[in-house]
């Protein structure tokens, strides 16, 4: 499908706004990157048993992840769900199973759902190929992409469903296609988690680096006035 938000994108700040080297936005953002593996398995594994690590040191914490971090945040909060209080997904790397708008393949990518690797389900899931059983539900209008769930009965995810979950999508993204697929996938897994879709709450024109952008302190208080409302009476 086209990706017809990028057209509503207006919050990238100053410079020519090329979007292109040369752009003082881009050259400072392009400066802050670094090297990434391409080994998603690995990336997962590693990030999981570490960060399980880190929360075992600092004890409770809130975690906010953004796009190729939201399946890391998810197998966090999978291995240390007492001690993760609340869980922030902006924009996570999703669909469910496959990926879609940036890429045409229709290979299974996160066999495991939401993830690259094993996370607890109830029953649980030993081979997912066959036992994460999958149905297509289509998409509500154009703008949208048709979604993989779990053919019923939908195993849980136990852990994920004790802790407050939040996804915020923005509207020039090209995850605001699909990130209603991962809310739907961990609804029916049992998950309680809200959906702040920015456009529907009146904020427009951000992309998917929402936190670069000049209105990103309208977004923060957003997603701050979330986590007071879920946990501001949990014991941190």
């Amino acid at each position: 499908m086209a990706w017809n938000g990028v057209l509503s994108s207006a919050n990238t700040s100053g410079g020519r706004k090329t979007g292109q080297k040369g752009d003082p936005v881009y050259d400072a953002f392009y400066a802050s990157q670094v090297q990434f593996l391409e080994d998603t398995v690995t990336v997962q594994t590693i990030s999981q048993s570490s960060g399980a690590a880190l929360l075992d040191i600092i004890g409770p914490a809130i975690i906010i992840t953004h796009s190729q971090g939201g399946p890391i945040g998810f197998l966090i909060a999978d291995a240390r769900p007492v001690l993760v209080k609340a869980l922030i997904s902006l924009e996570p790397q999703g669909p469910p199973f496959q990926d879609r708008v940036v890429t045409t393949s229709t290979a299974i990518v996160r066999p495991y759902g939401i993830t690259n690797i094993a996370i607890t389900y109830s029953p649980p899931v030993r081979n997912p190929a066959i036992e994460l059983r999958r149905m297509t539900t289509p998409a509500a209008h154009p703008e949208l992409t048709e979604c993989f769930l779990q053919a019923d009965p939908a195993r849980q995810l136990p852990n994920l469903a004790r802790i407050p979950n939040l996804i915020v999508t923005t509207q020039a993204s090209f995850h605001a296609a699909y990130d209603y697929c991962t809310v739907n996938y961990l609804r029916q897994a049992g998950v309680a988690v809200d959906f702040l879709d920015l456009p529907r709450a009146g904020v427009c024109g951000n992309a998917h680096f929402l936190f670069l952008e000049r209105n990103n302190l309208d977004i923060a208080a957003r997603v701050e006035e979330w986590i007071r409302r879920k946990v501001a009476l949990l014991r941190l």
